[in-house]
């Protein structure tokens, strides 16, 4: 039973990645103007503009290019930029990895702050503790990144110049020049999922604090730490990692605006410097590779809450 569902969700992903993948490629097809045109400017002569459409494939029919990116694709063949050159595999190489180190640190501040807080909101529900989080939690939900970064860019890094306004890290630079680089970043994305994966927190453990044998361990004497940490937290781990790994695959792929605010040398900036300049198997890459890890993290998200919960492997 448990092998049948791992499999269908395991099967599941993979179709949704396929149809989101002709979703990238359609949607740079239907992009206006002509890829040509773009690359060579406008005083290019037909020749040369039929001939770089022919080196690009642009007239072949739309499905035999798809399934031959895609094949390419699977094999890890992105192919190479067209306003660079690059091969884009490589280079997107590097720039995932900077962005998965930069989600890691966001993600070691922000999970254990999250459940800390959580479980504090839930020892003191009603009071001022909870009340005063809850407050804090809606408010960095409702204001969006990219103003939370400039607000920090202004005081912290302009006014009080304790980090850096730009985040440029490098293989030459230690971890510590690293961590110092990429700090604020770092503030505006933990600030960012730190609510949501809070609030799971509070409602989860409150959820299980409504059970019978929560009473139980109330009338044996235990105090309300205890019983929390004890009994109601183990039990309410499941929607916490379900929401914690929803927030992970935010980290990896949200990141877009956050590199952009802070010229991050990530996928994000990556991606968005080449959608400027219409670098179309540039697109499709980033694209794709964004989507593969989004919905890899959910599936994980899903096997996890499938071995946590028995009752969603015999929902009869």
């Amino acid at each position: 039973m448990l092998i049948r569902l791992l499999a269908q969700r395991i099967a599941l992903g993979l179709l949704l990645l396929l149809i989101i993948s002709v979703v990238i490629f359609a949607g740079t097809i239907l992009l206006p103007g002509d890829v040509a045109q773009s690359i060579l400017g406008q005083s290019a002569t037909p020749e040369a503009l039929a001939n770089l459409r022919a080196e690009l494939s642009l007239n072949d029919p739309p499905m035999q290019r798809y399934v031959s990116w895609l094949l390419a694709a699977v094999q890890g063949d992105f192919g190479t930029a067209l306003t660079s050159g690059q091969d884009i595999a490589q280079a997107l190489g590097t720039r995932l990895r900077n962005t998965v180190f930069l989600a890691f640190w966001a993600a070691v501040v922000a999970v254990p702050l999250a459940l800390f807080l959580g479980i504090l909101a839930v020892r003191f529900k009603d009071l001022w503790p909870d009340k005063l989080i809850s407050a804090v939690s809606l408010a960095s939900i409702s204001i969006p990144e990219f103003l939370i970064g400039y607000v920090l860019i202004y005081f912290v890094a302009v006014k009080l110049q304790w980090f850096p306004s730009v985040a440029m890290i490098n293989d030459n630079m230690s971890l510590f020049e690293k961590l110092n680089a990429i700090a604020l970043p770092i503030a505006v994305l933990a600030l960012v999922v730190l609510a949501h994966m809070m609030r799971m927190t509070r409602a989860a453990i409150l959820n299980v604090m409504q059970s019978a044998y929560i009473e139980t361990a109330e009338l044996k004497g235990l105090n309300a730490l205890q019983v929390i940490y004890g009994h109601a937290f183990p039990n309410a781990i499941a929607p916490i990692v379900n929401v914690v790994m929803l927030n992970l695959a935010y980290l990896v792929v949200g990141v877009v605006v956050i590199e952009v605010v802070f010229v991050y040398p990530g996928m994000g900036q990556y991606l968005v410097d080449h959608v400027s300049k219409r670098d179309v198997p540039v697109v499709q890459a980033c694209g794709l590779i964004f989507a593969a890890v989004y919905i890899g993290l959910n599936m994980i998200a899903d096997i996890v809450a499938l071995l946590a919960n028995p009752r969603l492997r015999h929902p009869k």
